[in-house]
C-alpha cells in the first residue's frame, strides 16, 4: 500500500531531539529521509551523549527517532563535501537543519544557496528562538525555551516552585512536531502554487502556541486549582485522574460515588478546599485498579495514572499499536513508540531501525552519479565517510 509521503526526499542535517523527531514523523509517513551526518563523531548524537560504539548502536536500535532513515557522512566544511550536499539538495524536496542562526550561511549551505539550484525546495530551520529577534543568537535547551514561553505559570508545585518537565514541550512538541506540521503545510503550498519556501521554526514559538489558553486560565482559575480536574492518591500509594469539567460528567461522577450532595459544589469555588479534602478521603478507600474497574462502565472522565511501563502494557494503547514489539537482529525484542498518525488510505509504517553513520554513503553517492574512483578520492580527502 502506498504511503502518504512516498516520493518525498528529505535531507536531515539535524543532530538532537527536535530535528530527528521531525524526521521520524516524515519517515514514518513514507518520506525517504537521508541523515547528512557530521564527519566529527563528537557532533553526532552518540558523541554528545558520551556513548561507546556498542551503546550508540543500542541507542539507535531502541530510539525510534532514528528509524526509517538512511545515513551519509559528509564534511560540510570542505568544498568537496558541500558539492556532495548540493547534488543531494538538487533533487531534495525538504532540507531540515537545526544549526544556530547564521551557521548554515557560514557553511555556504543556507536556503538562499540551495534555492539557486532547487527553487521548489522546502528548507526548514529549527532553532530555539527563531531567526530574528533579540534572543535569536542565544544558545539554549528545552528548559530555557519553556521558561521564556511562560510554561511554568502552569507547571509548578503547591508552593509555586517551577516543576521541570521532561523535554516534551519545546524539543518534541514545540520543535519536532511543530516543524513537521510546518513542512507538511509548505509541501501542500508547493503542490498548489508551485514554489518552495523557507520555514523559520522556533521551539519557543511552538510552546507559546501550545500555551494559548493559559492567559485566559490565569485570569480565571488555574486547572490545578479545580477539585474536579486533578489527580488523587489511592490506597495503594498510586494515583488516579479525574477530569469532569462539564457539569453532566461531574453529575455522573458524583452519582456513581453515591454523593449527589457534592454536585452543587462544582459551581461554588468557596467550597473547593472542602471538596478537595472529601475527594482525597474518598480515593484513599480503594486501590488504583479498583477505581479503574469502578468507573469502567460509568460515563465519566476518569483514568489511572500510568507510568511508562504500565502505559506499554495498557490494552487500549496496545490495540492502537502505540507500542511496537520489534525484533532486532542483534538486541532481540525491542519496544518502540508506535506511529500516532492513523491514516487509513496511506498508513505509515515501521520499515527499519535506521542506519549507522555512513551506512549508505557509497549507495547515495553512486545514485548521485559519482564513480567508484571519485568516491575513493572523496574518502581520501575525508570529505565523506
Amino acid at each position: 500500500m502506498v504511503m502518504a509521503l512516498e516520493g518525498i526526499r528529505v535531507l536531515d542535517l539535524s543532530r538532537l531531539a527536535p530535528g530527528p523527531y521531525c524526521g521520524m514523523i516524515l519517515g514514518d509517513l513514507g518520506a525517504e529521509v537521508i541523515r547528512v551526518e557530521a564527519m566529527d563523531k563528537r557532533a553526532r548524537v552518540e558523541g554528545v551523549l558520551g556513548l561507546s560504539d556498542e551503546l550508540a548502536e543500542m541507542f539507535r536500535a531502541f530510539n525510534p527517532q532514528g528509524r526509517n532513515k538512511k545515513s551519509i557522512v559528509v564534511d560540510l566544511r570542505l568544498e568537496e563535501g558541500r558539492e556532495v550536499f548540493f547534488r543531494l539538495a538538487e533533487g531534495a524536496d525538504v532540507v531540515l537543519e537545526e544549526f544556530r542562526p547564521g551557521v548554515a550561511r557560514r557553511l555556504g549551505i543556507d536556503y538562499e544557496k540551495v534555492r539557486e539550484i532547487n527553487p521548489r525546495v522546502v528548507y526548514c530551520s529549527i532553532t530555539g528562538y527563531g531567526q530574528y529577534g533579540p534572543y535569536a543568537g542565544r544558545p539554549g535547551h528545552d528548559l530555557n525555551y519553556i521558561s521564556t514561553a511562560g510554561l511554568f505559570s502552569a507547571v509548578k508545585d503547591d508552593g509555586g516552585r517551577p516543576v521541570i518537565p521532561s523535554n516534551l514541550m519545546a524539543d518534541m512538541a514545540g520543535g519536532g512536531m511543530h516543524a513537521a506540521l510546518c513542512i507538511l503545510a509548505a509541501l501542500v503550498a508547493r503542490s498548489l502554487h508551485g514554489v518552495g519556501q523557507y520555514v523559520d521554526c522556533a521551539m519557543t514559538d511552538g510552546v507559546v502556541s501550545l500555551m494559548h489558553l493559559e492567559p485566559l486560565l490565569q485570569r480565571t482559575q488555574s486547572l490545578r486549582d479545580l477539585p474536579y480536574y486533578g489527580v488523587y492518591e489511592t490506597s495503594d500509594g498510586k494515583w488516579f485522574s479525574v477530569g469532569n469539567v462539564e457539569p453532566w460528567f461531574w453529575e455522573n461522577f458524583c452519582r456513581a460515588l453515591d454523593r449527589e450532595d457534592l454536585i452543587p459544589m462544582q459551581r461554588d469555588s468557596s467550597k473547593y478546599p472542602e471538596l478537595f479534602a472529601t475527594l482525597r478521603e474518598i480515593f484513599k478507600r480503594k486501590t488504583r485498579e479498583e477505581w479503574t474497574e469502578f468507573f469502567r462502565d460509568e460515563d465519566v472522565c476518569a483514568a489511572p495514572v500510568n507510568d511508562i511501563e504500565e502505559a506499554e502494557r495498557d490494552p487500549h494503547l496496545r490495540e492502537r499499536e502505540m507500542f511496537l514489539e520489534l525484533e532486532h537482529e542483534k538486541f532481540g525484542k525491542i519496544t518502540q513508540a508506535g506511529i500516532s498518525m492513523k491514516l487509513t488510505g496511506t498508513p505509515g509504517r515501521f520499515r527499519d531501525f535506521g542506519a549507522s553513520p555512513g551506512q549508505h554513503t557509497d549507495e547515495i553517492l553512486e545514485e548521485l552519479g559519482y564513480s567508484e574512483e571519485e568516491i575513493g578520492k572523496l574518502r581520501e580527502k575525508a570529505a565523506v565517510a
